[in-house]
């Protein structure tokens, strides 16, 4: 089972000297991944299904990739949610390709369709259908990624005429699509893996069970961990867990000294595997 780590661009992590030794010390240790979730402002005050307090920091998570992409050198960097929709494609396919370079070919991509309206509401993206919006910024971005000579129309994004270099190092970036539904499964299903946060084994049975073969499965666990979890998840098909410190390390006044001791204590070489 691959151990990841979810979430060290948020709380007290969001400062460079606690990120530096928070993924530091991950790398050390073995973790496979780091996941760095996205939302670019939180309703305020907070209002369901905002999963965060309006004054919690959180970094943009390519900007603290890309700082954690200079002082790593093996292990994964990815976005454990971009909210897809809310970014111009084409932009964020060259901030893709420029972290992909600058990391060695170590990015993996997380995307979601996003679901807190306040959030969507204030970069100017409808709801309604943002799923469809989705998949054609990805199929924009893939063209300016692979294609000789980039072109690509649909409703909301359109080009041709242009190139766009660097390329990714990896050819094909891998994509992650988060998400709980029927839909965001499909759309899993036709790309690399499928990341679903905060599951008990009893719900990652049955997320797992529509995703269908050859999926790549990554979930962020609502269960501490011990061998008997641990082996629970991979019976079940998951190849990563993705681990998440407790709600009281995301205070911004918590001490980054409980995110290094959650960190050692869920490592890949502990006994808890």
């Amino acid at each position: 089972m691959k151990i990841g780590l979810f979430g060290i661009n948020m709380g007290p992590c969001a400062e460079p000297g606690a990120l530096a030794k928070i993924g530091g010390l991950a790398e050390e240790l073995g973790y496979h991944r780091l996941w760095l979730g996205e939302h670019v402002v939180a309703p305020s005050p907070r209002v369901p299904p905002s999963p965060m307090d309006p004054d919690l920091p959180i970094l943009d998570p390519l900007i603290a990739l890309t700082y954690l992409a200079a002082l790593t050198r093996t292990i994964r960097l990815a976005t454990g949610i971009v909210i897809l929709p809310q970014r111009n494609p084409v932009v964020l396919a060259k901030e893709l390709a420029s972290l992909d370079v600058l990391s060695g070919g170590r990015l993996d991509l997380g995307v979601g369709v996003g679901y807190v309206e306040p959030e969507m509401r204030a970069v100017g993206v409808p709801m309604a259908g943002r799923g469809a919006r989705a998949d054609e910024y990805l199929a924009a971005m893939r063209a300016l990624w692979e294609m000789p000579a980039p072109a690509f129309r649909g409703e909301h994004v359109a080009f041709s005429g242009v190139d766009a270099h660097p390329r990714p190092r990896q050819r094909p970036v891998p994509v992650f699509v988060g998400g709980h539904s029927v839909t965001a499964h499909r759309r899993a299903a036709r790309h690399q893996g499928w990341y679903g946060f905060m599951l008990d084994r009893r719900q990652t049975a049955e997320r797992v069970a529509s995703l269908g073969p050859g999926v790549e499965v990554v979930v962020t666990p609502s269960e501490r961990l011990d061998p008997t979890v641990v082996a629970d998840y991979a019976e079940l098909g998951v190849h990563e867990l993705a681990v998440c410190p407790p709600r009281r390390h995301w205070l911004p006044s918590a001490p980054v000294d409980a995110w290094e001791e959650f960190v050692r204590a869920n490592a890949p070489s502990t006994d808890v595997r």
